[in-house]
């Protein structure tokens, strides 16, 4: 599986970068001047070649009755959001490959390990009650992210906020929580705007590769040959089961 992440890790799909403050709109132009912008300044070929593209008029949509803005806002929140989890995806995919995550342990990880295992049959070997720990845990900090509790100057993205922003996390619960999900020991310095735009738009590229990377992990685990790049690996994990069925092992609603 080293072949996996010399040959794959070289399209990197990490590319975090700091949250940018929230700064609310009320200008519907501002909203589409600013997604245009962002396409015609993407710096590869398909921004050279194509810039902005909206096939299905999404710009003009109105989704469940939000508004053209709050489209566009959710719209944007949800690129971005589905871009860092296919970012740590696609890299927690290639370090459950190896021996190191997937060998003998002294300590099982947890209940019920077993080495030897892809990826998606390590999700399966987890405990009913540890998978819903881990939606538990993510429900939480989406919720947050959605402005449970009124983090102090949060403006949701669907009503003039900044698409992709998450409010800092320390110190809530009561103080319990000692360190926010980004730079949690605060190595990084403060970023001016061009570097934050720069970063914004390297997340969004690396995000749309990494979507496009775990997807092809999985349909080549699936059908091997499917994703001939990844056929031509020697030892690629396989899969038997249904990765859009994550909880087949443990229960079904239809038997």
């Amino acid at each position: 599986m080293q072949k996996i992440i010399a040959a794959l890790a070289l399209s990197g799909a990490a590319a975090y970068v700091a949250p940018v403050a929230p700064k609310a709109t009320s200008s519907l132009a501002a909203s589409k001047d600013e997604v245009i912008a962002l396409a015609e300044a993407n710096p590869d070929f398909l921004g050279k070649a194509i810039g902005f593209w909206d096939p299905l008029g999404a710009l003009d949509s109105n989704f469940w009755g939000l508004g053209n803005e709050g489209t566009i806002g959710y719209l944007r929140h949800a690129e971005i959001k589905h871009g860092r989890v296919a970012m740590a995806a696609f890299l927690g995919y290639m370090a459950g490959a190896t021996e190191l995550v997937s060998g003998p342990h002294k300590i099982l990880p947890y209940r019920g390990f077993e080495p030897g295992l892809t990826p998606p049959e390590q999700w399966d070997a987890i405990p009913l009650y540890g998978k819903l720990q881990i939606l538990v845990i993510v429900g939480m900090l989406e919720s947050y992210g959605e402005g449970a509790g009124d983090p102090a100057g949060y403006t949701h993205y669907m009503k003039g906020g900044k698409p992709g922003y998450y409010p800092p996390i320390k110190g809530r619960v009561g103080g319990q929580i000692q360190f926010n999900l980004y730079d949690p020991f605060n190595w990084f310095p403060e970023q001016g705007a061009e570097s934050k735009a720069r970063g914004l738009k390297s997340e969004i590229l690396n995000g749309r590769a990494a979507m496009i990377g775990i997807m092809g992990f999985c349909s080549e685990a699936k059908v091997p040959g499917s994703v001939p790049f990844l056929h031509g690996i020697e030892g690629f994990p396989h899969y038997d089961g249904n990765v859009m069925i994550p909880f087949s092992g443990d229960f079904s609603i239809f038997s």
